[in-house]
């Protein structure tokens, strides 16, 4: 069975098996339904474009998990189970979210069952800390922020998972759907990219002539997806790239590209590409400006005090939305490509936080 094989070449290539994934490896669908509460409301952590996510929990061992539970009424949703399950066989990378294992069987009603089992990632997804919902039942916790150091962070933990997909793998890979919620924080707050169900694999002769195959699946997301999908073109590392651009604006401003104010012709990208380069400040993220950085806010950067520090921390940001902009270029040949966007992300975060260990995040 093609899942069998899966399950036992992953096992082949990663022979340093925990306890925790070797317990996870022998899920079924009985041990899943009962790890979810029944794939409960209250375990639902995430609706995709081909399933349910839902945090699970080993009775036995405590172990957590999360589980992908595919809509097989979805059009499409068995294609992307397989296209997952082949992207994962052989790709590994501490910015990728981790699958432990997959699940096809039947369910109690005698319905096909597939699933893939992921590593639990506490700290949800950066659209969650982003955007944080207002729950009045937790009215206690508090809001959930990110700081400049950790927005700067995470892009860079993309930058370097969609660099590996692109340029480090034996066939370059193209995620399709990169957005904040298909970006996940562990403990530590690191990202790591997930839910490759769209992701399609391209060969050197197709990067060359991306228009020689034509896609049979939606692609991405509204705002994030390049405008050149909409038109028929295929997909291509450069198709990642915008997306990218997308959600690094998006960490910086806090505006999704979808907001209500982006209308008669305007968007995210034309929103900081006319800010640049005087006005970065009138775009940035309010909750950025208020925080303090070496005892100063950095919504004092236009005021006529002049320090090596403030001057730093203005040409970042406009290094950011530079960056950013170049990305989600119309015009696919105008962007930049993925090394390139983790190199210059790293030089900025070493500007701008020369104290601070980052080697331990790049490997």
């Amino acid at each position: 069975m093609q899942l069998q094989k899966f399950n036992k070449q992953k096992k082949r290539r990663q022979p340093a098996t925990t306890l925790a994934e070797y317990s996870l490896l022998r899920l079924s669908y009985k041990s899943i339904l009962k790890a979810t509460d029944g794939f409960s409301a209250e375990n639902l952590v995430g609706v995709g474009s081909f399933g349910s996510v839902y945090k699970g929990i080993l009775e036995e061992n405590g172990i957590v998990f999360a589980v992908k539970v595919l809509n097989l009424f979805n059009p499409g949703a068995s294609r992307s189970f397989m296209a997952e399950c082949e992207t994962l066989r052989n790709i590994r990378h501490r910015n990728l979210v981790k699958v432990l294992t997959a699940c096809s069987s039947v369910d109690y009603h005698g319905n096909d069952f597939k699933a893939l089992v992921y590593e639990f990632m506490v700290n949800g997804s950066l659209e969650d800390w982003l955007h944080p919902s207002i729950d009045l039942n937790d009215a206690d916790e508090p809001t959930k922020s990110l700081n400049f150091h950790q927005r700067l962070n995470i892009a860079v933990d993309v930058a370097c998972a969609m660099d590996y997909l692109h340029h480090h793998c034996e066939t370059p890979i193209v995620h399709c759907d990169l957005k904040p919620s298909n970006i996940l924080l562990d403990g530590e707050m690191i990202g790591h990219v997930g839910d490759l169900g769209l992701a399609k694999f391209i060969s050197a002769d197709m990067q060359n002539h991306p228009k020689s195959q034509s896609s049979t699946l939606r692609l991405g997301t509204i705002g994030y997806a390049p405008p050149e999908y909409g038109l028929g073109s295929e997909v291509s590392i450069r198709g990642d790239v915008y997306s990218f651009g997308i959600v690094l604006l998006e960490m910086f401003t806090g505006k999704r590209p979808t907001d209500e104010v982006f209308k008669d012709g305007l968007n995210l990208h034309n929103l900081a590409k006319d800010a640049l380069p005087e006005r970065v400040v009138e775009i940035t993220d309010p909750i950025l400006l208020q925080e303090r950085v070496t005892g100063e806010t950095i919504s004092k950067f236009n005021s006529n005090e002049s320090s090596q520090r403030r001057n730093i921390l203005l040409q970042s940001l406009t290094s950011i939305f530079e960056i950013g902009v170049t990305c989600s270029a119309e015009s696919p040949t105008k962007r930049m490509n993925m090394s390139d966007i983790a190199a210059e992300l790293c030089v900025i975060r070493k500007k701008l936080f020369p104290t601070q260990l980052h080697q331990l995040r790049l490997t």
